[in-house]
């Protein structure tokens, strides 16, 4: 057996591995299958600066690069198995069998496994096994003996080549028609059919008419919201009609509130901008929406909590957990249990059927979704998912802008442009914005730019300012003072460990 063909043969084997583990893990939900509970471990173990610096490279795209650096690193793994079972099958098999015991143990520990989230990994082991034996067996049958003639020998090594490769096809094959058709079969038997049959009950307090002088781009789309979380494409799937609110902890009484009673409750809608405390200076990794949902206040003031209790975490069904100051919840601003956005159920990535939206905290202390829990507490007593990984209990939205045309770099004819964006102070709301326009790296002037209208101070607020060029080089430079007269920080900061500051500038050239 050649060295390359036995490297094929390892991969192949974990091809099969992974693939049958996708259709094993079917019944148990897509995060018992290996490579879902492996990534899902590896995301909430990674150091804070790998995660830091692949959100800063990759933005929402940082799991598929983690996919694809998983399925690298498992490539090179099964080829080194298939190389050592060249030597002696043992050694393959017990690489094998390491491959299997990773697989089991991501699997038990992810919040909610049973015992029989380790079957996918075992049966997928198991066949990778068989199939590396197999392989490894078929191949020594059919090489050339010293008892064959020169003509024999090469007769005998084209057939075992043949014979391998067809073997190796119709198995990889396999392997990917089975991981495809389980994954299949487990988005039909997701929610996405319990979602669709949803109808949202009309708001007792509709969100404020959208003014006539705000660009498209105020309110995001449902499928442009940025997207930032733990799940590792396996997005909680909860059918509606079994989810229920558990709300516990220093409370007077403790409450379970079901989506039907949910439903039931009035409700309040409006336009509130999320943002991720990863976000960069001049970012993305943020979006304004049309949310639905009831006001946690009340539901809080049900369970009557205790006036030391200055922490509620939430809590997702995956384990996931975040914590919001009380007060913030309790304070009259619009914090929702949001059942919908954009006129719609909640996508299953957004948290479907439940999440939490509070204006004015960063995401990741206030906007779990897959919701399944309140549990009132105080910060002395408990730190949510990031506070051990370096980041602040509390954090407050800070006074940012972003300049969004013309884009860095760009060029345009001499004569009037227009230079657009974005500020935010969200629950403050933003009351300047001023450009900077400086000439050939000179230190330029500072320009109050048109404000447009806002539905209120829980959104961004869009920006412009039409200016005359002539043909050069200029920096454009922004910054935003929000309503209670500060002015945004200009000293450069990283997004950790509560909020990335700095203006944001960008480069135009006029020609």
């Amino acid at each position: 057996m050649t060295k390359v063909r036995a490297a094929l043969a390892g991969m192949t084997a974990a091809l099969v591995a992974v693939g049958l583990a996708e259709l094993v893990a079917v019944p148990f939900g897509a995060r018992s299958a290996p490579l879902v509970a492996v990534g899902g471990w590896v995301i909430d173990h990674v150091p804070p600066g790998v995660k830091d610096f692949a959100i800063s490279v990759f933005g929402t795209h940082d799991k598929q690069a983690l996919l694809v650096g998983m399925v690298l690193v498992l490539a090179a793994f099964a080829a080194l198995v298939g190389l050592a079972a060249r030597v002696r099958l043992a050694f393959g098999l017990a690489g094998i069998g390491l491959f299997t015991l990773v697989g089991v143990a991501a699997a038990l520990t992810r919040p909610g496994a049973t015992a029989a989230w380790a079957l996918p990994s075992l049966v997928g082991g198991i066949a990778a096994g068989v199939l590396l034996a197999y392989l490894v067996r078929q191949q020594q049958r059919s090489a050339p003996v010293g008892s064959m003639t020169g003509a024999e020998q090469d007769i005998a090594r084209e057939r075992s080549r043949r014979l391998f490769l067809r073997t190796v096809g119709v198995a990889a094959a396999g392997g990917v028609v089975v991981g495809v058709l389980g994954r299949t079969i487990a988005s039909r038997l997701g929610v996405a059919k319990a979602r669709s049959e949803v109808t949202l009950p009309a708001p007792a307090s509709p969100a404020p008419a959208l003014p006539s002088h705000v660009d498209p781009g105020y309110v995001t789309s449902n499928k442009d919201f940025y997207r930032i979380d733990t799940a590792f494409f396996a997005e909680p799937q909860i059918d509606p009609s079994t989810w229920q609110l558990r709300i516990h902890g220093m409370v007077d009484r403790e409450i379970t509130v079901t989506y039907a009673d949910l439903l039931d409750m009035p409700m309040v809608e409006r336009y509130i901008t999320l943002a991720c405390v990863s976000n960069e200076v001049g970012g993305d990794l943020i979006g304004n929406a049309k949310w639905l949902g009831v006001p946690v206040k009340g539901l809080l003031e049900k369970a009557g909590v205790h006036p030391d209790a200055d922490q509620v975490v939430q809590r997702s069904v995956d384990g996931w957990t975040c914590g919001s100051p009380t007060e913030a919840l309790t304070d009259g601003r619009d914090a929702l249990l949001a059942v919908g956005m954009n006129g719609e159920p909640l996508p299953v990535v957004h948290g479907f059927p439940v999440r939490m939206v509070v204006p004015g905290l960063y995401g990741y202390v206030s906007a779990c979704k897959w919701l399944a829990e309140l549990e009132v507490t105080t910060f002395a007593a408990f730190d949510a998912y990031w506070v051990p990984r370096g980041w602040s209990q509390q954090a407050v939205i800070k006074t940012e802008s972003r300049i969004d045309t013309p884009g860095d770099g760009k060029s345009r004819p001499a004569g009037q442009v227009t230079i657009a964006g974005v500020a935010w102070a969200q629950h403050r709301g933003i009351s300047k914005v001023e450009l900077n326009v400086a000439p050939d790296g000179q230190p330029g002037q500072w320009h109050d730019a048109e404000l447009l209208d806002t539905v209120s101070s829980d959104t961004w607020r869009q920006w412009k300012l039409d200016w005359n060029f002539t043909p050069g080089t200029y920096q454009l430079t922004v910054r935003a003072t929000d309503a209670t007269g500060q002015t945004q920080a200009e000293a450069e900061a990283p997004p950790a460990p509560d909020g990335a500051t700095g203006w944001h500038s960008t480069r135009l050239v006029i020609v």
